[in-house]
């Protein structure tokens, strides 16, 4: 992977970039769906690439390790070829959802231990077996194990959990370069800056993963349960430290606010959930703000979802009979929602990068950020 930085916002640390995989280019900032079992919920992957604009998906580690399993990922030749995705794919390390599964894992030095949500079977996670797995799925850009510690955790905890993540990097970072991609195409490694909402240990861990020479990083225990502008400080503090000329991945935020705020402050990649989720269950995000279509204002609305004309968002369907689908309980509701959100989305990075190449991002920030929080 090689990343080239483009411009940089005279006003803020927001900047744009170029990474170069053997799947294709990613121009920067960008939002990645999530792809957690291989497929972007609801989505196909010619809607992916030609009405959203994606340029590279996620894949979950833990879910595609239990379902379908490194076997048969390896027997269709890596993910790429199982899923017939032919562009760059990023896959998490399962640490997330390990720290989700509270009540059934068990942290220690060697890794981690775990029930399946499936059948309640036992496995173990390791820094290395964690390497081994990403090989196997074959994505581009692959995470270390890592323990994310919640927003509410204690400054010992906090400390400790950040050390066990070191120490789990370190032993990662060996494994993946004493191994080789199975699919005949390069494969990178992103340490995962870890120190929950405190400066200092934010500062260790951001020294720690700069020190080891990767061609990313990202930033890991944000937005989960501490307040935003703590989450804006962290982020602040962390890119101070990571190197300007790779990129900075923070991982699992959020919402439209929150991305423009974070490209503000250096950060060049993202990716959440929310789009598809909050779509599913009537949440369309706008560049005039969010609606919750399932609600009786939009019944006898004709108009466009967005009526602001932006190039991403659906021109054909009207609020009217997305409002009507959704009451109808229709699958297509769902679609339409979550199609439109992420396009919304890939188009709301768009228009940061541009304004960035223009030199006025920091005043069209703080105009939209304004927009994007109204409740419609």
């Amino acid at each position: 992977m090689n990343f080239t930085l483009q411009h940089t916002d005279p006003n803020s640390r927001a900047r744009t970039g170029l990474i170069k995989t053997d799947h294709g280019e990613i121009k920067t900032p960008i939002f990645m769906p999530v792809g957690t079992v291989g497929s972007v919920k609801g989505v196909h992957f010619q809607e992916l690439k030609d009405d959203i604009g994606a340029q590279i998906i996620l894949g979950n580690t833990y879910h595609l390790y239990l379902r379908p399993g490194i076997k048969i990922l390896e027997q269709a030749g890596g993910l790429h070829r199982f899923n017939s995705w032919d562009k760059p794919i990023l896959t998490d390390s399962g640490g997330f959802q390990v720290f989700s599964l509270s009540n059934t894992r068990k942290m220690h030095e060697e890794g981690v231990t775990f029930s399946s949500h499936i059948d309640g079977s036992k496995h173990l996670f390791t820094p290395e077996g964690v390497v081994d797995i990403q090989r196997s799925i074959g994505a581009d850009i692959v995470m270390a194990l890592d323990e994310c510690t919640p927003g509410t955790a204690d400054y010992r905890y906090a400390r400790e959990s950040m050390e066990l993540t070191h120490r789990w990097l370190a032993r990662g970072v060996k494994r993946f370069v004493e191994t080789e991609p199975k699919y005949g195409y390069s494969q990178t490694f992103f340490p995962i800056v870890q120190g929950c909402v405190y400066k200092d240990l934010r500062q260790q861990s951001a020294s720690f993963a700069a020190s080891l020479d990767r061609e990313g990083y990202a930033i890991g225990g944000l937005a989960v349960g501490e307040p935003t502008e703590v989450m804006y400080e962290m982020i602040e503090v962390v890119n101070e430290i990571l190197p300007a000329e790779k990129p900075r991945y923070l991982m699992g935020v959020g919402t439209p606010v929150n991305i423009l705020e974070a490209i503000e402050r250096g950060v060049d990649m993202f990716d959440c959930v929310m789009p598809t989720r909050n779509g599913r269950n009537g949440m369309v995000f706008t560049s005039r703000g969010i609606m919750n279509m399932k609600n009786e204002k939009w019944k006898n609305d004709f108009s466009p979802l967005d009526e602001s004309g932006t190039a991403a968002v659906d021109h054909i369907h009207s609020k009217a009979y997305l409002r009507h689908l959704f009451v109808s309980k229709e699958l297509l509701a769902m679609q339409i929602a979550s199609i439109h959100n992420l396009a919304f989305y890939l188009w709301l990075v768009g228009e940061a990068r541009s304004h960035i190449e223009a030199g006025d991002f920091t005043s069209w920030k703080k105009e939209m950020v304004i927009q994007l929080a109204r409740r419609l």
